[in-house]
């Protein structure tokens, strides 16, 4: 997956948009600032729309004893000494650290704390990778690049050809949009770099942040003005903690990002997979590849993502993840690029063969050339009674329409009951944006919307920050799964998933703008997914209670034991 941060491209196109036309407009400011934790807040008490979690354990998970359950998190490193996942992460009881060997003879060395499936015999792990995009069109050009009548194509080969000529178009209609993007937000940095020289040289500060510029007096200056309410929408919408100087550095890896997608349209876009992990890529029986090093230097995103399903809760410090009584299993697959088939295939067999019960996938793509054998991971997974939580996606797309994988349609038409899809919500319905502008939608292909709009969560190096996607609302769900089967723990993958998808805070009479849209087009929010609204732990809990579990936790090894061992390392 593609790591650009559309909602900063989206911001900026708007502020560079009123910049180019010296527009004096003033935005609109909220006028309280969120909660950090406004995602476990409740709806009728707190009036946002977060998940009632904490409402929960005041009323009804007092004096109930918890088991243990452990989520498998498939994404990018995560920082396993951040402080706030202290005792939190998963240990492999069966391997040895540091001795070099494969004590559990599972196939790999020093997995203790799960597994790196981008890393090298020698250390070394990717970072950057290409499209899918762009790996298919190297795959195909060879066959088909020179072809110009499809009589030319023997009969068999006419369906490859036809998805080569698909593959084709896209990949012409992403450059052109590349370079769009390029001049679009070259001409943005630039013009926010003098905004930035104007305000430290009226505020007299080398570094600004959202205070200095709310509590700056512009004398009634009206390029000031404009100036200051740009600057404050601006880290509002990003991450009202981090400063203005933050804010051009993100949007100058941005623009990196932009020209290596250029520049690396003629080269092999399976070079430094060759170089760094050197396995055959189109071969799902070799498996034995990797490191174990789970953190690496890109470990923000799923460091984030850990966070809001464990960070420790009650200690004090950072924030309230949503259950103490779990375990993160890392599982490294997805880089700064588009995820292989392989990878997430393996890596939820890692998970399964391992105990997890629950595994967030805070990922995806719009191709999937070896579905099958992703397919084949997921009736894995269904098989061990393991649940899926997976990102809807964030192009404000029809995931209904246009796809986005790994989902739970097998290439047979089958639908696995394992597996959740998840859309992204805002804390309110203001301005009819209480789903999310990004996220994706889709009646048949997602599930339910949960927080996925400024969460605060755990980052690299013990600091915290906010972000936005998909990405966020997917490890909510998972999170949320976790405190039901913790306390729940007969319920197989199947009836979890019915669970929280039949108590959701529905939402059947509120219109919301249909993400995407460029017309503010209102619809239903019932009408986006499934299940109709936005997840809720409450109602989850409650509802639970109320079913006959149908798994036999004496036979399962999932793992699900009372949790003595782990409350012992919190205390």
């Amino acid at each position: 997956m593609r790591k650009r941060n559309k909602l900063f491209f989206a911001g900026l196109l708007v502020s560079v948009f009123l910049l180019f036309l010296g527009t004096q407009a003033v935005f609109a400011q909220s006028g309280d600032t969120l909660p950090d934790n406004w995602q476990l807040l409740d709806p009728q008490k707190d009036s946002v729309y977060g998940t009632s979690v904490n409402r929960a354990y005041q009323e009804l998970l007092k004096g109930k004893e918890p088991h243990r359950v452990i989520v498998a998190v498939i994404d990018s490193g995560v920082d396993t000494a951040q402080v706030d996942l202290k005792g939190h992460i998963w240990t492999n009881p069966g391997e040895i650290p540091g001795n070099d060997m494969d004590d559990d003879h599972n196939g790999y060395v020093d997995d203790v704390h799960g597994w790196n499936f981008l890393g090298g015999k020698d250390g070394k792990s990717m970072v950057k990778a290409s499209s899918e995009l762009d790996r298919e069109y190297w795959r195909l050009r060879p066959e088909y690049g020179s072809v110009t009548d499809s009589n030319n194509v023997k009969k068999k080969d006419r369906p490859e050809y036809r998805y080569w000529l698909k593959i084709k178009k896209a990949r012409t209609q992403d450059s052109i949009k590349n370079k769009q993007d390029l001049a679009t937000v070259s001409m943005g940095l630039a013009r926010f770099d003098i905004l930035d020289q104007m305000l430290r040289s009226r505020i007299r500060k080398d570094t600004l942040y959202l205070s200095d510029i709310q509590n700056f007096n512009t004398d009634n200056n009206d390029t000031l003005e404009m100036a200051k309410q740009i600057a404050v929408r601006v880290l509002g919408e990003s991450d009202s903690r981090n400063s203005f100087e933050d804010f051009l550095s993100q949007g100058k890896e941005y623009l990196d990002g932009i020209r290596q997608n250029l520049d690396g349209l003629d080269k092999d876009p399976n070079a430094l997979r060759k170089e760094i992990v050197g396995d055959d890529w189109n071969d799902i029986k070799d498996t034995h590849y990797g490191n174990n090093d789970v953190t690496g230097h890109f470990a923000r995103h799923a460091t984030h993502v850990a966070g809001i399903i464990a960070a420790i809760r009650n200690n004090g410090i950072g924030i309230d993840g949503i259950t103490n009584h779990v375990l993160i299993m890392p599982v490294k697959v997805v880089p700064d690029g588009d995820e292989r088939d392989k990878d997430v295939a393996l890596g939820i067999r890692y998970a399964v063969d391992n105990g997890a019960n629950i595994i967030n996938m805070s990922f995806g793509k719009n191709y999937s050339p070896q579905k099958k054998w992703v397919d084949d991971a997921v009736k894995y997974a269904e098989e061990h009674d393991v649940l899926l939580v997976h990102a809807a996606g964030n192009d404000g797309s029809n995931d209904d329409s246009i796809p986005t994988y790994p989902n739970p349609f097998f290439l047979d038409g089958k639908r696995a009951d394992n597996f959740i899809t998840v859309g992204a919500s805002s804390a309110t319905d203001a301005d009819g944006h209480l789903a999310a502008t990004f996220s994706n939608y889709g009646k048949k292909h997602v599930d339910l919307f949960a927080p996925g709009v400024n969460i605060y969560s755990t980052l690299p190096d013990n600091a915290y920050g906010t972000m936005s996607g998909t990405s966020m609302a997917t490890p909510v769900v998972s999170g949320i799964a976790a405190l039901v089967l913790e306390y729940y723990p007969t319920l197989t993958a199947k009836q979890l998933r019915w669970v929280l998808d039949h108590s959701v805070t529905k939402l059947d009479t509120v219109k919301v703008i249909q993400p995407g849209s460029s017309s503010d087009v209102m619809v239903p929010f019932s009408s986006l997914c499934i299940s109709g609204g936005i997840i809720n732990a409450y109602n989850a809990l409650k509802l639970a209670a109320t079913l006959k579990g149908e798994r036999d936790i004496k036979k399962d090894d999932r793992g699900l034991a009372r949790d003595v061992e782990l409350e012992h390392q919190l205390q």
